[in-house]
């Protein structure tokens, strides 16, 4: 039978870009779910904040931080820091480019993640934040389930 699930995790993150692995919080929701098969779509709220997968070990994750450093600068004039005079336009453009939310299959009840693949957000913005990533699991439980 066709089945929703609805769930929410919340993070919290620092001033500056956070890269931090949600895979196992996510995981342990579509294992509590029961789904047998189906789909997983995460999304963050919010316009400094952004979702995707990486392999997340320390090399990777640095890399991937420079290279966004490198993409959208800081320090360059960004005209909504004219205009609202908070300094975090970068952390606008950069979650942009990135996209807020993300799918994955769910195949014999598990995320279909590559070996080195995780879920990751990354919240750009120059302040702490509390961020709430929803999560919807659509797909078919068990006929005994």
């Amino acid at each position: 039978m066709f089945s929703l699930e609805t769930f929410e995790l919340e993070v919290n993150t620092t001033a500056g870009t956070d890269i931090l692995d949600l895979t196992p919080g996510v995981a342990d929701k579509v294992r509590a779910s029961g789904m047998a098969a189906g789909l997983l779509n995460l999304f963050i709220a919010g316009s400094t904040a952004a979702l995707t997968t990486i392999e997340y070990e320390s090399g990777v994750v640095n890399d991937l931080r420079d290279a966004i450093e490198r993409l959208f600068p800081k320090d360059l004039t960004y005209e909504h820091d004219r205009r609202w005079g908070d300094g975090n336009g970068y952390s606008h453009v950069r979650a942009a480019f990135l996209k807020p939310s993300l799918n994955v299959p769910i195949e014999d009840g598990r995320l279909v993640l590559g070996t080195w693949q995780q879920i990751v957000l990354l919240d750009f913005d120059n302040r702490p934040r509390q961020r709430r990533i929803r999560g919807q699991i659509m797909g078919i439980k068990p006929a005994n389930g």
